[in-house]
């Protein structure tokens, strides 16, 4: 549970954009602000319910750009090509980065 909100908050960086200000806003109140799905509630005056379908379908919109678009899959394999180059292409890859 607590990789996939790891791998969530990630994704989040990659593609948080990408989503409305009200999925953005439960989202991070959910996973950076570490309130409660009651808490949440009380503060947008709506039930937990409808909060919980909110970050539900926002992490599903995050997996999906990722299946889709695949930024962090090749983040990850530029970085690896780092580890192993010392050479002007790992100064040309740090560039892009």
């Amino acid at each position: 549970m607590l990789e996939d909100a790891i791998y969530l908050s990630i994704l989040y960086d990659y593609y948080g954009i990408l989503l409305t200000e009200k999925q953005r806003l439960y989202f991070e109140d959910y996973y950076f602000n570490n309130l409660t799905l009651s808490e949440m509630s009380e503060n947008y005056g709506i039930s937990r319910n409808a909060i919980h379908k909110n970050i539900k379908e926002t992490s599903n919109k995050l997996l999906e750009y990722e299946e889709k678009l695949k930024l962090k899959k090749k983040s990850d394999q530029i970085r690896k090509l780092l580890e192993k180059e010392d050479s002007k292409l790992k100064e040309k890859i740090e560039e892009w980065i």
